[in-house]
């Protein structure tokens, strides 16, 4: 079992993606819920002011380096954490090989369309794929027991939630049991890249750690929330013992 790292009170799975997919089929093995986050900066930064979001990912089965800000602060921290396993690239590599494995997904979240979108991109890029049904991410408390019945009646194997953070997480943490889905993750904005309705950086700034100044450059309305790297930085190196 790869070792935990904690990150601002937040134990990270100091993972591989082949580890990460790894473990996802055994939780899909076991046929027991299970809930993964995949955490960057902006997450654990959130998660030092929301007692609720910590307690979940606290929590959860696995959690994983969503981020260079994350596998930076392991680092400094004096841990090891082989690389960036981002909830978009785990979400493309679990449809790759569902089809092979026989796993059944569902979309859920996004605005009106986009996972319809995301369906169609997934059902054309991942020949023979199962995506067993489809939602929007706009919905009240009085619309949650009939998607949970829906959801339920679908039987995924895995279930993509795209609700934004903590939005997604809290989500399945309240429906985790009562779904019954084996592995429930939440992808962000993983079904608005695939539908085309929003760029994912270049590979070139992936690789130069840049996608989080892409994000702001493409998202001006994302740019308060991007002043949480900073004080991410400070905390983290305040946090070292």
């Amino acid at each position: 079992m790869p070792e935990k790292v904690e990150i601002l009170g937040v134990p990270v799975d100091a993972v591989t993606m082949a580890e990460a997919v790894s473990r996802v089929e055994g939780f899909i093995a076991s046929r027991e819920p299970h809930l993964i986050a995949t955490a960057n900066a902006e997450m654990l930064m959130r998660a030092t002011h929301d007692p609720a979001l910590r307690d979940i990912l606290c929590d959860a089965d696995m959690v994983t380096p969503d981020g260079a800000g994350t596998v930076w602060a392991a680092h400094h921290l004096g841990h090891a954490m082989p690389e960036r396993v981002a909830g978009y690239d785990m979400a493309q590599e679990l449809m790759r090989i569902a089809p092979q494995k026989g796993y059944r997904l569902y979309f859920f979240g996004s605005a009106p369309g986009v996972a319809d979108k995301a369906k169609a991109k997934a059902e054309a890029l991942y020949p023979g794929i199962e995506i067993v049904g489809t939602r929007n991410g706009f919905f009240t408390e009085a619309d949650e027991p009939a998607i949970v019945a829906k959801i339920q009646a679908a039987k995924p194997d895995i279930l993509l939630a795209a609700l934004g953070v903590p939005k997604q997480e809290k989500w399945l943490k309240k429906y985790k049991d009562v779904l019954g889905v084996p592995v429930c993750i939440g992808v962000g904005g993983t079904f608005d890249v695939m539908a085309g309705v929003m760029k994912r950086a270049p590979h070139w700034m992936q690789r130069a750690k840049l996608e989080w100044l892409f994000r702001g450059m493409m998202q001006p309305k994302r740019a308060g929330r991007l002043l949480a790297l900073p004080k991410f930085v400070l905390k983290v190196h305040a946090s070292r013992k």
